[in-house]
């Protein structure tokens, strides 16, 4: 047998690509598993975005290769949503590079601004993409603290202390998945002022900024953010467009030339129809966003009594498209939510998943009809 590469030594097979298998076995096998795992939207995007895809079908530059930067008419409709949903200026020409999914943005920015040996800052509890990709390019992950004592907040003076010398690059993610905590002005402003005294990138990973979000907020806005700062965003969550793989990076146009020089040589250009429906997508007037949080406020009434039910503690106050629930003392997430799926069939997230600080937590989704959300509360009770 061919040998694998060294790199993949440190890297395990995504959790939900593994746990997923194990649910559609049970499915298979006739389990009525209802599953509150993932943040995988359920409902429709909005028709005139469907509606666009279809017509493209019949233009004749439909099936050839697309831009590397997308179309003139998708880079400003990014900007124009960034001017209007975040009070940020940008260039279309320079400062935005669409994307994939945002998800692919997180392997571009690490080739094109780590070395090998490079510390990477990574959030605990935080997406667990971030470790794979800093483990795949040779660099050295460096867990920071999350708690619910910080209010989920990074503690930077900390960060100091340990030395951070040698780090390159810092990711954050607010609105914070997997807790919903939400970015506060000053947060986002020590920051900036902590890159810039340490020579760091931070990278602000923004897809749930308008998901049960008063408050949508991008680092971009704040003073100095543009030298130190590039902000991920997506149309996975806010359109729900999850598998139409549509991202976008925000930034100085030097960072953004850097990662398109990784980019362009990685992929063809994304599929015209799906560029013209995004760009519907990103006009969406304000009834878009008070109908799509509209349902989610109702889930979410159920969510909060599926996870009292559990007898956790929850923050009532957080954002997105889960619920971080708090188990007692006594329960490991892993066994527990095992055991609920064996029990109940039922498919709920294990904090453990997002790092060492999510031991006590469990994360439950959104994404499912309402129905299916009484039905669990049901099994529970």
């Amino acid at each position: 047998m061919i040998q694998i590469a060294d790199r993949l030594k440190q890297v395990e097979e995504y959790y939900f690509s593994k746990k997923l298998r194990e649910v559609n076995r049970l499915i298979s096998q006739g389990k009525p598993i209802i599953n509150l795992g993932i943040g995988s939207p359920d409902l429709n995007p909005p028709e005139r975005v469907l509606n666009a895809l279809v017509e493209t079908f019949n233009e004749d530059a439909a099936h050839k290769y697309q831009s590397y930067q997308g179309t003139p008419e998708l880079r400003e409709a990014m900007v124009q949503f960034y001017k209007d949903r975040f009070n940020v200026p940008l260039s279309p020409l320079t400062e935005v590079l669409p994307l994939m999914g945002s998800k692919e943005g997180i392997l571009h920015i690490s080739m094109a601004f780590l070395n090998e040996g490079d510390e990477v800052l990574i959030p605990n509890p935080g997406y667990p993409t971030y470790k794979s990709v800093t483990n795949l390019v040779g660099a050295k992950p460096v867990f920071y603290d999350l708690t619910e004592e910080s209010h989920w907040f990074p503690d930077l003076l900390a960060l100091e202390k340990r030395g951070v010398e040698n780090v390159k690059l810092m990711w954050v993610n607010y609105p914070h998945m997997p807790t919903g905590t939400i970015a506060t002005n000053k947060l986002f402003e020590d920051l900036i002022t902590f890159a810039k005294r340490n020579d760091i990138l931070i990278v602000n990973d923004n897809p749930y900024s308008f998901i049960l979000n008063k408050y949508p907020r991008s680092i971009l806005k704040y003073k100095g953010a543009s030298e130190v700062c590039l902000e991920l965003n997506s149309l996975s969550k806010t359109f729900n467009m999850a598998g139409w793989r549509v991202g976008m990076l925000m930034g100085h146009g030097d960072y953004i030339k850097a990662v398109l020089r990784v980019k362009s040589n990685m992929d063809s250009g994304m599929f015209l129809g799906i560029q013209k429906g995004a760009v519907e997508a990103l006009n969406c007037s304000d009834m878009w966003y008070m109908s799509l949080n509209s349902v989610y406020e109702q889930r979410r009434e159920v969510v909060w009594k599926i996870a009292e039910a559990l007898n956790c503690t929850f923050n009532k106050n957080a954002s997105g498209l889960f619920v971080w629930a708090k188990l007692p003392e006594y329960l490991d997430a892993e066994e527990y939510i095992d055991l609920i799926l064996k029990e109940k069939s039922i498919f709920i997230t294990p904090g453990t998943i997002f790092g060492s600080n999510g031991q006590r937590y469990i994360r439950i989704s959104l994404c499912a009809p309402l129905e299916e959300l009484e039905e669990a509360l049901a099994r529970l009770k």
